[in-house]
Protein backbone atom coordinates (compact mmCIF):
# COMPACT_ATOMS: atom_id res chain seq x y z
CA UNK A 1 0.00 0.00 0.00
CA UNK A 2 1.18 3.54 -0.66
CA UNK A 3 2.96 5.14 2.32
CA UNK A 4 1.05 8.39 1.82
CA UNK A 5 -2.59 9.25 1.56
CA UNK A 6 -4.03 12.45 0.20
CA UNK A 7 -6.88 14.22 1.94
CA UNK A 8 -10.04 12.99 0.24
CA UNK A 9 -8.57 9.79 -1.20
CA UNK A 10 -9.70 6.21 -0.57
CA UNK A 11 -7.26 3.64 0.85
CA UNK A 12 -8.19 0.08 -0.28
CA UNK A 13 -7.31 -2.04 2.77
CA UNK A 14 -9.31 -4.55 4.79
CA UNK A 15 -10.71 -3.24 8.07
CA UNK A 16 -13.87 -3.10 10.15
CA UNK A 17 -14.54 0.49 9.10
CA UNK A 18 -14.19 -0.37 5.42
CA UNK A 19 -16.95 -2.97 5.78
CA UNK A 20 -19.41 -0.65 7.52
CA UNK A 21 -22.39 0.81 5.69
CA UNK A 22 -21.45 4.25 4.29
CA UNK A 23 -24.62 5.73 5.79
CA UNK A 24 -23.58 4.99 9.38
CA UNK A 25 -20.04 6.23 8.67
CA UNK A 26 -21.36 9.50 7.26
CA UNK A 27 -23.76 9.92 10.21
CA UNK A 28 -20.94 9.19 12.66
CA UNK A 29 -18.65 11.72 11.00
CA UNK A 30 -21.31 14.46 10.97
CA UNK A 31 -22.32 13.90 14.61
CA UNK A 32 -18.68 13.65 15.70
CA UNK A 33 -17.89 17.01 14.08
CA UNK A 34 -20.92 18.54 15.84
CA UNK A 35 -19.77 17.08 19.18
CA UNK A 36 -16.36 18.73 18.79
CA UNK A 37 -17.99 22.17 19.09
CA UNK A 38 -19.46 21.15 22.47
CA UNK A 39 -16.05 20.46 24.00
CA UNK A 40 -15.63 22.84 26.94
CA UNK A 41 -12.82 21.29 29.01
CA UNK A 42 -9.65 19.27 28.71
CA UNK A 43 -11.26 15.97 29.71
CA UNK A 44 -13.93 16.29 27.00
CA UNK A 45 -11.23 17.01 24.42
CA UNK A 46 -9.31 13.89 25.47
CA UNK A 47 -12.50 11.80 25.35
CA UNK A 48 -13.27 12.72 21.75
CA UNK A 49 -9.60 12.39 20.79
CA UNK A 50 -9.54 8.83 22.17
CA UNK A 51 -12.66 8.01 20.13
CA UNK A 52 -10.92 9.32 17.00
CA UNK A 53 -7.76 7.32 17.73
CA UNK A 54 -9.90 4.20 18.14
CA UNK A 55 -11.45 4.85 14.71
CA UNK A 56 -7.97 5.34 13.21
CA UNK A 57 -6.87 2.03 14.73
CA UNK A 58 -9.92 0.22 13.36
CA UNK A 59 -9.31 1.66 9.88
CA UNK A 60 -5.96 -0.20 9.52
CA UNK A 61 -4.42 3.00 8.15
CA UNK A 62 -1.32 4.18 10.01
CA UNK A 63 -1.26 7.42 12.00
CA UNK A 64 1.73 8.61 9.96
CA UNK A 65 -0.29 8.21 6.79
CA UNK A 66 -3.07 10.39 8.22
CA UNK A 67 -0.43 12.98 9.02
CA UNK A 68 0.65 12.92 5.37
CA UNK A 69 -2.96 13.71 4.47
CA UNK A 70 -3.15 16.63 6.94
CA UNK A 71 0.30 18.01 6.09
CA UNK A 72 -0.72 20.02 2.98
CA UNK A 73 -3.36 21.85 5.09
CA UNK A 74 -1.13 22.38 8.12
CA UNK A 75 0.19 25.78 6.97
CA UNK A 76 -3.37 27.13 6.66
CA UNK A 77 -4.11 25.86 10.18
CA UNK A 78 -1.01 27.55 11.61
CA UNK A 79 -1.86 30.87 9.91
CA UNK A 80 -5.38 30.76 11.35
CA UNK A 81 -4.02 29.97 14.83
CA UNK A 82 -1.45 32.78 14.55
CA UNK A 83 -4.19 35.33 13.70
CA UNK A 84 -6.20 34.09 16.67
CA UNK A 85 -3.21 34.54 19.01
CA UNK A 86 -2.21 38.01 17.78
CA UNK A 87 -5.61 39.64 17.34
CA UNK A 88 -7.66 38.27 20.25
CA UNK A 89 -8.25 40.21 23.44
CA UNK A 90 -9.26 39.28 26.96
CA UNK A 91 -7.52 38.03 30.06
CA UNK A 92 -3.96 38.74 31.11
CA UNK A 93 -1.77 40.43 28.46
CA UNK A 94 1.68 38.87 27.96
CA UNK A 95 2.84 40.96 24.98
CA UNK A 96 1.52 44.03 23.19
CA UNK A 97 2.62 45.92 20.09
CA UNK A 98 0.29 48.18 18.10
CA UNK A 99 -2.93 46.34 17.26
CA UNK A 100 -1.33 42.97 18.04
CA UNK A 101 -1.31 41.42 21.49
CA UNK A 102 -0.81 38.02 23.06
CA UNK A 103 -3.34 37.44 25.82
CA UNK A 104 -4.43 34.54 27.96
CA UNK A 105 -7.80 34.21 26.23
CA UNK A 106 -6.11 34.45 22.83
CA UNK A 107 -3.80 31.56 23.66
CA UNK A 108 -6.67 29.43 24.99
CA UNK A 109 -8.86 30.16 21.94
CA UNK A 110 -5.96 29.41 19.58
CA UNK A 111 -5.45 26.01 21.23
CA UNK A 112 -9.18 25.26 20.87
CA UNK A 113 -9.14 26.24 17.19
CA UNK A 114 -5.99 24.18 16.56
CA UNK A 115 -7.58 21.16 18.25
CA UNK A 116 -10.82 21.53 16.27
CA UNK A 117 -9.03 21.91 12.94
CA UNK A 118 -6.81 18.85 13.47
CA UNK A 119 -9.59 16.62 14.80
CA UNK A 120 -12.18 17.62 12.19
CA UNK A 121 -9.76 17.17 9.28
CA UNK A 122 -8.59 13.81 10.65
CA UNK A 123 -12.16 12.59 11.19
CA UNK A 124 -13.07 13.60 7.64
CA UNK A 125 -9.97 11.80 6.37
CA UNK A 126 -11.01 8.64 8.23
CA UNK A 127 -14.35 8.80 6.38
CA UNK A 128 -12.83 9.34 2.94
CA UNK A 129 -10.00 6.83 3.51
CA UNK A 130 -12.43 4.04 4.41
CA UNK A 131 -15.32 4.90 2.06
CA UNK A 132 -15.27 5.12 -1.71
CA UNK A 133 -16.49 8.27 -3.39
CA UNK A 134 -19.64 6.77 -4.90
CA UNK A 135 -20.54 5.27 -1.51
CA UNK A 136 -20.31 8.68 0.17
CA UNK A 137 -22.50 10.13 -2.57
CA UNK A 138 -25.06 7.33 -2.14
CA UNK A 139 -25.09 7.81 1.64
CA UNK A 140 -25.55 11.55 1.28
CA UNK A 141 -28.37 11.02 -1.23
CA UNK A 142 -30.07 8.71 1.29
CA UNK A 143 -29.75 11.28 4.08
CA UNK A 144 -31.01 14.12 1.88
CA UNK A 145 -33.90 12.16 0.36
CA UNK A 146 -36.56 13.93 2.52
CA UNK A 147 -35.44 17.25 0.99
CA UNK A 148 -36.80 16.12 -2.38
CA UNK A 149 -40.25 16.93 -1.03
CA UNK A 150 -39.38 20.64 -1.10
CA UNK A 151 -37.81 20.32 -4.58
CA UNK A 152 -34.16 20.33 -3.47
CA UNK A 153 -32.00 18.90 -6.33
CA UNK A 154 -30.51 16.08 -4.28
CA UNK A 155 -29.15 14.14 -7.28
CA UNK A 156 -27.28 17.17 -8.62
CA UNK A 157 -25.82 17.97 -5.18
CA UNK A 158 -24.57 14.42 -4.63
CA UNK A 159 -23.14 14.33 -8.16
CA UNK A 160 -21.18 17.55 -7.52
CA UNK A 161 -19.94 16.14 -4.22
CA UNK A 162 -18.77 12.86 -5.77
CA UNK A 163 -17.00 14.70 -8.60
CA UNK A 164 -15.32 17.09 -6.14
CA UNK A 165 -14.13 14.24 -3.90
CA UNK A 166 -12.93 12.31 -6.93
CA UNK A 167 -10.85 15.20 -8.24
CA UNK A 168 -9.24 16.28 -4.94
CA UNK A 169 -6.53 13.55 -5.10
CA UNK A 170 -6.13 14.18 -8.84
CA UNK A 171 -5.53 17.89 -8.32
CA UNK A 172 -3.08 17.19 -5.49
CA UNK A 173 -1.11 14.80 -7.70
CA UNK A 174 -1.19 17.35 -10.52
CA UNK A 175 0.20 19.99 -8.13
CA UNK A 176 3.08 17.71 -7.12
CA UNK A 177 3.93 17.03 -10.77
CA UNK A 178 3.92 20.74 -11.63
CA UNK A 179 6.11 21.55 -8.62
CA UNK A 180 8.62 18.87 -9.61
CA UNK A 181 8.67 20.21 -13.17
CA UNK A 182 9.27 23.77 -11.93
CA UNK A 183 12.03 22.61 -9.57
CA UNK A 184 13.69 20.91 -12.55
CA UNK A 185 13.65 24.32 -14.25
CA UNK A 186 15.51 25.88 -11.31
CA UNK A 187 12.75 27.34 -9.11
CA UNK A 188 13.41 27.08 -5.37
CA UNK A 189 10.08 27.38 -3.55
CA UNK A 190 11.74 27.65 -0.12
CA UNK A 191 14.10 30.53 -0.98
CA UNK A 192 13.46 34.25 -0.45
CA UNK A 193 11.04 36.23 1.69
CA UNK A 194 7.27 35.79 1.91
CA UNK A 195 6.58 37.95 -1.18
CA UNK A 196 9.10 36.00 -3.25
CA UNK A 197 7.58 32.69 -2.22
CA UNK A 198 4.13 33.94 -3.18
CA UNK A 199 5.45 34.92 -6.61
CA UNK A 200 6.87 31.40 -6.97
CA UNK A 201 3.32 30.04 -6.68
CA UNK A 202 2.25 31.71 -9.93
CA UNK A 203 4.01 29.11 -12.17
CA UNK A 204 2.07 26.46 -10.22
CA UNK A 205 -1.39 28.02 -10.08
CA UNK A 206 -1.66 28.97 -13.77
CA UNK A 207 -1.06 25.47 -15.25
CA UNK A 208 -3.07 23.95 -12.38
CA UNK A 209 -6.13 26.09 -13.21
CA UNK A 210 -5.70 25.42 -16.94
CA UNK A 211 -5.52 21.65 -16.39
CA UNK A 212 -8.49 21.74 -13.98
CA UNK A 213 -10.71 23.58 -16.46
CA UNK A 214 -9.58 21.22 -19.22
CA UNK A 215 -10.52 18.18 -17.11
CA UNK A 216 -13.88 19.73 -16.25
CA UNK A 217 -14.62 20.41 -19.91
CA UNK A 218 -13.66 16.85 -20.88
CA UNK A 219 -15.88 15.43 -18.14
CA UNK A 220 -18.83 17.60 -19.20
CA UNK A 221 -18.37 16.53 -22.83
CA UNK A 222 -18.21 12.86 -21.85
CA UNK A 223 -21.37 13.12 -19.71
CA UNK A 224 -23.23 14.92 -22.48
CA UNK A 225 -22.12 12.33 -25.05
CA UNK A 226 -23.52 9.56 -22.83
CA UNK A 227 -26.87 11.31 -22.57
CA UNK A 228 -26.70 12.26 -18.91
CA UNK A 229 -29.92 13.92 -17.73
CA UNK A 230 -29.61 15.60 -14.29
CA UNK A 231 -33.39 15.55 -13.81
CA UNK A 232 -33.85 11.86 -14.59
CA UNK A 233 -34.52 9.47 -11.66
CA UNK A 234 -31.33 7.71 -10.54
CA UNK A 235 -30.89 3.96 -10.09
CA UNK A 236 -28.13 2.23 -8.12
CA UNK A 237 -26.28 -0.91 -9.13
CA UNK A 238 -24.91 -1.40 -5.59
CA UNK A 239 -27.64 -1.36 -2.95
CA UNK A 240 -26.92 -0.16 0.59
CA UNK A 241 -27.58 -2.90 3.15
CA UNK A 242 -27.60 -2.46 6.94
CA UNK A 243 -25.69 -5.16 8.89
CA UNK A 244 -25.16 -6.05 12.55
CA UNK A 245 -21.80 -4.26 12.70
CA UNK A 246 -23.50 -1.04 11.61
CA UNK A 247 -25.78 -1.28 14.64
CA UNK A 248 -22.73 -1.78 16.88
CA UNK A 249 -21.13 1.28 15.30
CA UNK A 250 -24.27 3.29 16.06
CA UNK A 251 -24.12 2.07 19.66
CA UNK A 252 -20.47 3.17 19.90
CA UNK A 253 -21.48 6.62 18.64
CA UNK A 254 -24.22 6.75 21.29
CA UNK A 255 -21.68 5.87 24.00
CA UNK A 256 -19.32 8.61 22.83
CA UNK A 257 -22.18 11.14 22.82
CA UNK A 258 -23.46 10.16 26.27
CA UNK A 259 -19.90 10.20 27.61
CA UNK A 260 -19.38 13.74 26.35
CA UNK A 261 -22.69 14.89 27.88
CA UNK A 262 -21.71 13.37 31.25
CA UNK A 263 -18.30 15.03 31.15
CA UNK A 264 -19.89 18.42 30.41
CA UNK A 265 -22.38 18.03 33.28
CA UNK A 266 -20.15 16.61 36.01
CA UNK A 267 -16.78 18.21 35.15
Amino acid sequence: MNSKIVFGSYVPVKSILHRLDPRIKLIMCIIYVILIFFVNNFLAAIWLLLALLAAIKLSNVGLRQYWQGIKPLFLIILITVAFQILFSSGGKTYWHWGIMAITRDGLINSLIIFYRFIVIITASTVLTATTQTFQIADALAWLMKPLQIIKVPVNQITLMLSIALRFVPTIMDETNKIMKAQRARGINFNAGNLLTRIKHLVPILIPLFVNSFKRAEELATAMEARGYDPNAPRTHYRQLVWHKNDAWAGLALLIVTVGLVCIRIFF
